[in-house]
């Protein structure tokens, strides 16, 4: 697997988003910035929300794009970012959207990975309580071990 899918500069504390179509947006929007995928995966990342939610339960959503759109994705990668508060995906309550791209199916194994980290309630809570992206980072370091 393609190493260090998970970048520091694509982790955010602080999300601005309120919406989860926003959160979509800003997640996706770090995957763009850093060069992992062209703009229009972001539009697929739509589509996959309107054909099955992305909600994983937790308190997470994982955005990603179609298998339609896989000619967008250049790189693996993640984007995690954190609200302060929870946003309504769905009726349910989401504090962290992690966008994925994965190349040759490399994202289920990083699904995988992220799954892990968010089945423990407990890493959960240090997430919440991680002071900054940096503490945040460090907390997910792992998702970049093969």
């Amino acid at each position: 697997m393609t190493q260090n899918i998970l970048a520091r500069s694509n982790v955010v504390a602080e999300g601005t988003a309120t919406t989860r179509d926003e959160a979509i947006r800003e997640a996706g929007a770090l995957l763009v910035d850093s060069g992992a995928v062209r703009p229009d995966y972001i539009d697929s990342m739509f589509e996959r929300e309107a054909s099955v939610s992305t909600y994983m339960g937790n308190l997470l959503a994982i955005p990603h794009g179609t298998n339609e759109a896989k000619e967008s994705i250049l790189r693996s990668s993640l984007s995690l970012v954190r609200y302060p508060q929870p946003i309504d995906w769905n009726g349910k309550p989401v504090r962290f959207a992690v966008g994925i791209a994965g190349l040759n199916n490399e994202h289920l194994e990083i699904l995988s990975k992220v799954a892990i980290v968010f089945s423990d309630t407990d890493e959960v809570q240090k997430l919440l309580d991680a002071g900054s992206a940096d503490e945040i980072f460090q907390l997910l370091e792992e998702v970049n071990e093969a």
